[in-house]
């Protein structure tokens, strides 16, 4: 497989904007969007706010989402209270309530506008992680389309209504690529010209997503009033807004590491090697045009056999795209604009990692 795995790439990026004032007349930024994203609604702050912040995570116990909520309790030292939307709630968020911070789980659904609104009530900094992320199809286009676009509208609306002037928005690399074309992304940068082009429902409603948040940039307020390294980037983001407003408002930011440029075959294996795990040969067992149409075969047979049962196989033309096609990027504008490092090395996030994966293992066996 051609694809060019990690590299200093964090699988995520940041783009910044600002919600206005109810006196102020800002028309929204246009920007280029793509990648694991982080949009940005910024605003200012009022000093006494500042100094005893209400954040807002939705999906805080999902994969990225608790790692920001454990992050954000470790580094954010104007923390007052922390609150965790979900729809499922996990049992870990009891050790959490024993901390010098407020730790509130509100069970909610994003679809559920009146829902999100009265979790976003109040909250300074709101870090919207929440999304369904399918690219073998086992939910429907609908719910996809629900979950990702309309719960972000409803966030979006929330903070508006409620005079939240601090959005974090998390997206997906697959915003940006690889397209359908197989056209290459070679160590790009947040300026570099790619033709995104989307027909899976995932990437769709990400990129769908993305705009509403664009456009919700510089929007005035209603008279009511609105992982390791990747987690890093959510909180140090989060943290600088209000003092780099000018600088970052209406910027795009790549969440990057120091991991190394392997495709994802040998980047995997970096993980699963320790774990036992081997390839096998060096060479792909099948030829390319065979899996080829072996994805195309299985898009027919989910889209016939949708109405009886589901079918979702783990290679469809889209995955096989994704697994294809060289796609890395190499940047340190995150460094230049608001002092990004990696708070993990590559070296202590494989080591991480692996006890991650050998830890799995047990519980399964």
């Amino acid at each position: 497989m051609g694809q060019e795995g990690g590299g200093t790439s964090g699988r995520g990026w940041c783009v910044a904007g600002r919600l206005a004032q109810a006196d102020e007349k800002t028309a929204p930024s246009e920007a280029h969007l793509g990648a694991l994203r982080l949009w940005l609604q910024l605003g200012m702050a009022d000093s006494a706010q500042a100094q005893k912040l209400v954040y807002l995570v939705t999906g805080g116990c999902g994969f990225l989402g608790e790692h920001v909520v454990r992050m954000l309790l470790q580094q954010e030292p104007r923390l007052r209270e922390l609150r965790i939307f979900d729809l499922h709630l996990g049992p870990w968020l009891e050790e959490l309530k024993t901390g010098p911070v407020q730790v509130t789980a509100i069970q909610g659904d994003v679809t559920q506008a009146h829902e999100v609104a009265a979790a976003v009530a109040g909250a300074h900094v709101v870090i919207h992680t929440a999304g369904l992320v399918d690219v073998f199809g086992r939910a429907s286009p609908e719910t996809i389309h629900e979950v990702n676009v309309q719960g972000t509208q409803n966030v979006i609306e929330a903070c508006v209504q409620a005079g939240t002037q601090f959005l974090v928005y998390t997206s997906s690399m697959e915003v940006v690529g690889p397209n359908i074309k197989g056209h290459p992304f070679y160590r790009g940068n947040e300026d570099t010209p790619y033709e995104a082009i989307h027909r899976h429902p995932y990437p769709c409603s990400k990129a769908l997503a993305e705009r509403l948040v664009l456009e919700a940039n510089g929007r005035k307020l209603e008279e009511a009033r609105a992982e390791g390294n990747v987690a890093w980037m959510h909180v140090l983001v989060a943290r600088e807004l209000e003092q780099r407003a000018a600088l970052m408002g209406g910027q795009v930011y790549f969440c990057y590491d120091k991991s190394p440029y392997k495709s994802y075959e040998d980047f995997n294996m970096e993980f699963l090697g320790p774990c036992g795990l081997r390839l096998v040969g060096t060479r792909p067992l099948l030829p390319y045009w065979l899996l080829v149409f072996l994805a195309a075969l299985n898009a027919l047979l989910q889209w016939l056999l949708r109405p009886l049962l589901l079918y979702a196989p783990l290679l469809n033309p889209y995955t096989l795209a994704v697994a294809n096609t060289t796609f890395t990027v190499s940047t340190n504008k995150a460094q230049r604009h608001f002092g990004y490092e990696p708070l993990f090395s590559w070296e202590d996030s494989r080591t991480r990692t692996i006890r991650w994966v050998q830890a799995m293992e047990g519980s399964v066996q």
